[in-house]
């Protein structure tokens, strides 16, 4: 059973986590207290963060509503706690590009894609995140292309995968980034084993490719 002042430490140590600024507590909070649900990293970092709000994260992964019903919990021997998982649980991922200009990429990821930026790190920068809905993308400036552009078009050498979830949204996402005057490596287009997809070129020549189901 967990020492309940081994879990004060806890919730002290994600307040000092929140206070500088600490980005991966940003996605433990998000995923614990609801009302962060929405919210990048970015504005989860710069919202108001107490004590009592580590003190509620840390009941709720224990298995309480609130931190008053984790001490209720902890002092009656017969409540179970949630127990520890006995297999870690992969929750997301989060592919690097690799870009020459970090400033010139967010930007064409904000105005083009539709993405907004999480962070960005350094003046100028060198590494950024951004995102749109469950996407994150992380962005790693580099002095020159790591991969010869014409080696990468010719095998489709993609840098990430996107998906959505139905045949409309792909007809969406496609018509939106045409009419924002995406560069398309190819166009929309319907494949054998049904899914429809198509693959834009980011300023640095990454191949970012949007798949969805045909029908």
């Amino acid at each position: 059973m967990p020492n309940l002042e081994n879990l004060k430490k806890q919730a002290k140590l994600i307040l000092r986590w929140h206070r500088e600024r600490h980005y991966p507590v940003a996605a433990q909070i998000r995923g614990c207290l609801p009302r962060f649900l929405n919210m990048p990293d970015s504005e989860i970092l710069a919202a108001s963060f107490k004590l009592s709000d580590a003190q509620e994260m840390v009941a709720r992964q224990q298995g309480f509503e609130s931190w008053q019903a984790l001490k209720t919990g902890l002092s009656t021997p017969s409540r179970k706690l949630k127990s520890s998982p006995s297999k870690a649980t992969i929750v997301s991922a989060e592919p690097q590009l690799f870009a020459t200009d970090i400033k010139r990429s967010c930007e064409f990821f904000r105005d083009q894609l539709g993405f907004s930026l999480v962070f960005s790190y350094g003046d100028p920068p060198y590494y950024a995140q951004v995102g749109r809905d469950a996407a994150r993308l992380n962005l790693r400036r580099v002095e020159e292309p790591l991969i010869e552009s014409t080696v990468r078009d010719r095998e489709e050498l993609l840098s990430v995968s996107m998906t959505v979830a139905t045949a409309d949204e792909i007809k969406l996402l496609f018509l939106e980034f045409q009419s924002a005057g995406v560069a398309f490596h190819q166009t929309l287009k319907k494949l054998p084993w049904g899914a429809r997809n198509f693959i834009v070129r980011d300023p640095d020549g990454n191949l970012l490719l949007f798949a969805g189901p045909a029908n």
